[in-house]
This record gives C-alpha cells, structure tokens and sequence, in this order.
C-alpha cells in the first residue's frame, strides 16, 4: 500500500514538472490595467513593464525589489525614461527583497494608489509562483493580468521554481 502511494505522488511530481517546464506562461496581449508590476532579477521585465506603460496599457508602473543604491535618475538614464514620465507614473520599490515580500510591496502600493486590475509582469519560469504570491496578498477584487516575459530557462532554474511553487502551494497547510 505505501509503495503505492509513493508511485502516485512521484508519478503525480513527474507529470507536474513536466506540464510545468513544457507550457510556461506567455505574455499578454494588448489590453488595459490602471497598473503594472515588474519583478526585478530578470532579463527584459522593465523593458515589457515600460512598454506596457508607453502603450498606454497601465497609467502607472512600480518597479517591485529595486536595489537601493540605485537612484531614480540612474533608473531613469539606464531605461532612458524621461523626467515628466519618471515624477507621474514610475514608483520604485525598494522594500522587496525576494518574490514574497514583492507581492507585499506591490499589495501595499495598489492599495495606495486605488489599484483594480494589475498586471504583473516577470520572466515565463517565475509567473505561476509570483501571480499565486501575488493574488494572496493583494487586496479583494483586484484583477491581475500575467504578463510573462519569454525567456530560455535551464533545466536547474525550471527544477528549482517547481519546487518553490510546491512549498508556497504546501505552505498554508503548515501555517495551520
């Protein structure tokens, strides 16, 4: 009976890593939000997050896990971001530190600037965890949009975030 059951879960583990590696998010199209999110720690995410803005699919933009030693006007050279555009619609956010305390700070930041529909813009391999951390935190009602950046994840990184995901889908049962 236990070999069974063991057969299940590491057939049930398999499967899920497989669906999991093989059908990553894909952005979003066209289609409108009052904000954007970018997670930082990933090739092309403010680069889609600005885009997102210029196109006028978000009236404002956070920037979630900034460094702090990175200042607006570097923020603002680096993405060649105009002053106008910098003061208006681009916030960063200096308090996140890993994918958890990113939907805290982005939560605290939609309800500060009376946020309804989001989107959440990070690399295709991180999207499932950072939308399910994201969705826990926000506030009731909001709509979020995953918005994933395509990218060519290896092995190990794929491995790993499954495995993330699984502890952050287990962890409510341990808070109990």
């Amino acid at each position: 009976m236990i070999r069974r059951i063991a057969s299940i879960l590491l057939i049930a583990w398999a499967l899920g890593f497989v669906v999991f590696a093989v059908a990553l998010p894909q952005p979003a199209g066209k289609g409108s939000a009052d904000g954007v999110v970018v997670l930082t720690g990933g090739k092309g995410r403010v680069d889609r997050g600005l885009e997102v803005l210029h196109r006028g699919w978000a009236r404002r933009l956070l920037v979630s896990g900034v460094g702090r030693e990175v200042k607006p006007h570097e923020f603002a050279v680096e993405y060649k971001v105009g002053t106008p555009l910098m003061a208006c619609c681009i916030t960063l956010g200096y308090e996140a530190i890993d994918t958890h305390s990113n939907a805290r700070e982005t939560a605290e930041w939609v309800r500060r600037e009376k946020i309804w529909s989001l989107r959440l813009v990070t690399s295709d391999w991180h999207m499932r965890r950072s939308a399910m951390e994201l969705r826990r935190a926000l506030p009731a009602g909001v709509a979020v949009v995953e918005d994933a950046v395509p990218t060519h994840p290896s092995l190990s990184t794929l491995f790993l975030e499954y495995h993330k995901l699984l502890a952050r889908i287990a962890a409510p049962l341990w808070d109990r």
